[in-house]
């Protein structure tokens, strides 16, 4: 008879592996200035460089041009992640460079993740209603996952309306500011969750950030609205934007197997509900600054993006093969998609 799979809540912690993990990688948390510069500038200025090609350059250059400005910047997008983690004293200026360069420029302010993410990572809040990031996909109805999918590509047109319209208005209506704060200031995927008004130094930087945002969102549509930035030019920026996060949603519906159904778990359980997808080539497109251990990134998330290649190696290395660590790792995205298909068909309309 088939042993019944345990439901993620009903997991107990693997204290030794927690601890190996640990003991294995205190060497490695210190981020390396030179590798998260040289990635982000270069990834950036890829990024611009591409999209200015695909807007200048005939059909089937413009084409790979479009698909490199995509996936450069996706990757250059994604350092927004290392940003709620990072200790900023061992990288001073790294978030204002961000935003100045890239969070501001695609009016996407790293306030729109930092105080949201960590939440995600809290251990008693971790797949329950109370995390922003986590939807129970595996659980849900097949069309769930084609409308998780689309949403996303309606990125660009909301952040528009977010920071060129609703933004201003806000200021003038405490009510609307409140929903506005609630529900359109954080890249969260659980519907239910609202989010807090910032407080301290992370209002201010929220201000100043939000500002920026809001004045490129008007200036983009008021060139646009005067001719002055021609219309195609516009919506080729808006289509690579769209395309870098649909590749993220893509690369979301994998980071997790989604079967938790709203109960605490364990850290163990946490490693266990999420992917690590370690072995080839495409995983370093698909899932770049270390997101393809987005396993092992939650047993150590203060591990910088750079270190988790060797942390996964000495893990690897120490632990048992057929044990809890190894259980975490997968071998392809279609295997991860077919699986989370699956398990949605069995809860078909």
């Amino acid at each position: 008879m088939e042993t019944a799979h345990p439901r993620p809540s009903e997991i107990a912690e693997d204290r030794a592996m927690l601890r190996k993990a640990a003991e294995l990688t205190r060497d490695l948390h210190r981020p390396n200035p030179l590798i998260y510069w040289g990635d982000f500038l270069g990834s950036t200025g890829l990024a611009y460089a591409a999209m200015t090609g695909a807007i200048l350059l005939p059909l089937g250059p413009a084409l790979a041009c479009a698909v490199l400005a995509v996936l450069a910047l996706y990757r250059a997008t994604l350092f927004i992640h290392e940003i709620t983690h990072l200790n900023h004293a061992h990288l001073p200026g790294f978030r204002t460079g961000w935003n100045l360069l890239l969070g501001v420029p695609t009016m996407l302010p790293s306030f729109m993740y930092e105080g949201i993410h960590i939440i995600h990572h809290t251990r008693t809040r971790y797949g329950t209603v109370e995390d922003p990031e986590y939807l129970p996909l595996a659980l849900m109805k097949p069309w769930s996952l084609p409308v998780f999918l689309l949403v996303s590509a309606l990125l660009p047109v909301g952040l528009l309306l977010r920071f060129g319209i609703l933004a201003p208005l806000s200021m003038l209506s405490p009510g609307l500011r409140r929903v506005v704060v609630e529900r359109f200031s954080g890249l969260q995927t659980n519907p239910k969750f609202k989010r807090r008004g910032p407080e301290g130094d992370f209002a201010r930087r929220w201000f100043w950030q939000e500002l920026g945002a809001s004045l490129m969102a008007i200036a983009l549509l008021t060139a646009v609205a005067t001719h002055v930035l021609p219309l195609r030019a516009f919506l080729i920026c808006l289509a690579i934007v769209s395309g870098a996060a649909v590749l993220n949603q893509l690369r979301t519906l994998v980071a997790h197997l989604w079967e938790n159904d709203g109960e605490q778990m364990t850290v163990t359980a946490q490693y266990l509900d999420s992917t690590n997808v370690p072995e080839g080539l495409l995983p370093a497109l698909w899932a770049p600054v270390g997101l393809r251990y987005h396993a092992l990134h939650h047993l150590l998330p203060s591990l910088p993006y750079h270190a988790l290649g060797e942390a996964h190696r000495r893990i690897s290395a120490a632990l048992p093969g057929d044990g809890t660590y190894q259980a975490g790792n997968h071998a392809t995205l279609r295997g991860l998609l077919f699986r989370l298909a699956a398990s949605t068909m069995r809860r078909r309309l």
